[in-house]
């Protein structure tokens, strides 16, 4: 694949997805989000794939929304365009398979990736940048990076559904806060309400990612990992009532899966697993 705005690479069944426009701060144009879509969907259709990490290149993870692309959204005739048409051109709804509907929409569409996504955050997340990594299964974060929603400073709104995401990861007041205030925020304070799962000095960040990455890489099913996740991500619209019946029928199939098979034949045998993910 030929990329300008991001770089795509896979070693070890582990893709990694940099935005890179560093200069910049990985601000997002149309192309990278286009680019980015592109490479999940390939990350999310490789057999080569299990785990998909998400960074930035350079001092910044994502900056926002590039100027021109602000611009452009800004020059657009309000009055006389058709306001789904101004929707459509730029958040377009993205569809990975057939997933509930509200996981095909711009960056929703991460929680249909079958593979689990770390987002590692080097450095500034911030408007549009600070969204990405909500939409991300695990956050973590260099102790150099900042945090903010910016929206309420530019006039604008909790865009692409952050006002559901963002208080189901750290809380309605803690959420508000941020989202009212605007206010640039470290990664210590980050951890300590639950944005971010860890933080570490920039220069392991990756690492520390990778490692986890091929921790769920040699260790766990696949199989698993990909049915977990969209049991988790479903539970968010379900009663209990609900989540325990389709769990019920997940475990049933389960238990005639190679993994399950697997899983326990590696353990009586005392030897590392040799998952297919069937």
């Amino acid at each position: 694949m030929d990329f300008k705005e991001i770089q795509y690479a896979v070693h070890d069944q582990i893709a990694r997805i940099t935005l890179c426009r560093p200069e910049k701060l990985n601000a997002l144009t149309r192309q990278m989000e286009n680019e980015l879509f592109a490479a999940m969907k390939a990350a999310n259709e490789s057999s080569d794939v299990k785990v998909i990490i998400l960074t930035g290149s350079g001092k910044g993870f994502c900056s926002g929304a590039d100027l021109s692309l602000l611009q452009a959204i800004n020059n657009e005739d309000l009055e006389t365009s058709d306001p789904k048409e101004i929707l459509k051109k730029y958040v377009p709804d993205r569809r990975l398979g057939p997933v509930r509907k509200d996981f095909q929409r711009c960056w929703s569409y991460f929680q249909a990736v079958e593979k689990p996504i770390i987002a590692a955050i080097n450095g500034a997340a911030v408007g549009l940048g600070f969204i990405i990594p909500l939409y991300c299964d695990i956050r973590y974060a260099a102790h150099e990076a900042r945090f903010s929603t910016a929206f309420a400073k530019r006039g604008l709104i909790a865009e692409h559904g952050i006002s559901w995401m963002l208080p189901r990861l750290i809380g309605v007041s803690n959420a508000l806060d941020l989202l009212f205030s605007a206010r640039l925020i470290k990664a210590e304070e980050a951890l300590r309400i639950n944005l971010v799962s860890r933080v570490f000095p920039c220069n392991t960040l990756l690492v520390e990612a990778e490692a986890y990455a091929k921790h769920l890489v040699e260790n766990v099913s696949p199989r698993s990992l990909r049915l977990m996740k969209r049991e988790v991500y479903n539970a968010q619209f379900q009663s209990l009532s609900d989540a325990i019946d389709d769990a019920n029928q997940d475990m049933l199939q389960s238990f005639v899966s190679e993994d399950f098979k697997e899983g326990v034949a590696h353990f009586v045998e005392k030897r590392p697993p040799k998952f297919t993910g069937r």
